[in-house]
């Protein structure tokens, strides 16, 4: 993954919209969009701070996908990805998060294990037959 990847990521995650991301740095959109396209180019300095700080990441993390060696923060760094599930967890009750937690451990084993019969199942159908064996 790249620049571009990771920049994709973070305006997913965030919901703003390229054109709004001109707005907030001071880009040009066509500037943005070449720096989006899969051989897009690498913004100089300047543009790739404004992105980052628009975003709330690392000039880092929008190149390499690391954060800062140096950075400490009260919360562990995380992917976009993995960011979204945490804020759908964070309000639920302490036994409602172990429950959650124990589905995810559940589907983790369930991926990771192939499905014996001949049948083609999708992942919901999968998971529904692991809960309810």
């Amino acid at each position: 993954m790249g620049f571009n990847e990771y920049l994709k990521g973070e305006l997913e995650y965030t919901g703003i919209l390229v054109k709004e991301l001109a707005q907030i740095t001071g880009i040009p959109k066509q500037t943005l969009d070449k720096y989006l396209l899969s051989n897009g180019s690498m913004p100089p300095a300047d543009n790739a701070v404004a992105i980052a700080t628009a975003l709330g990441v690392s000039v880092e993390y929008l190149v390499t996908g690391k954060k800062q060696q140096n950075e400490k923060s009260a919360k562990p760094f995380l992917s976009p990805e993995m960011r979204s599930i945490a804020d759908h967890i964070e309000p639920l009750t302490r036994e409602e998060r172990k429950i959650v937690e124990n589905v995810v451990k559940e589907l983790v084993q369930l991926l990771g294990t192939p499905f014996v019969k001949t049948a083609e199942f999708t992942l919901l159908q999968r998971i529904f037959l692991q809960l309810f064996r």
